[in-house]
């Protein structure tokens, strides 16, 4: 197994990615930019690299770490809140068995959004 990133540029802030893959490890993460290029909203880029300054300005001893049941992140207000980790195995959701059980091909598009609406109403009482 050999590990490959893509080849990047960054020219005055902008990254540009060269569309070739090279042997090694990136020498950094460009998720907020890749973001950014996928057409997320202004806002959403703006806070991510908001919350990326945060952690890489963070000693060690205060990053988050990936073994706990929970995160810290830290909002605007100088406030830590604990971020509950996604469940990724166990506990299934009534809401997501509900949506695996549906057949989308048989609902008129009335149906279908009468149906989300109902699931996202469960989903925000859970």
């Amino acid at each position: 197994m050999k590990n490959f990133n893509v080849a990047v540029s960054e020219e005055r802030g902008k990254v540009i990615l060269l569309r070739r893959s090279v042997p090694g490890g990136a020498d950094k993460s460009y998720g907020v930019h890749v973001a950014q290029l996928a057409g997320l909203p202004k806002s959403v880029v703006h806070r991510a690299h908001e919350v990326l300054a945060d952690l890489e300005s963070a000693s060690p001893q205060q990053k988050p770490s990936s073994k706990g049941k929970h995160q810290t992140l830290r909002l605007r207000s100088g406030q830590a809140e604990p971020v509950p980790q996604l469940q990724l195995f166990g506990q299934k959701s009534p809401v997501l068995e509900e949506l695996a059980k549906l057949d989308i091909n048989s609902l008129t598009p009335l149906e279908a959004l009468t149906k989300l609406y109902e699931l996202q109403k469960k989903a925000g009482e859970q």
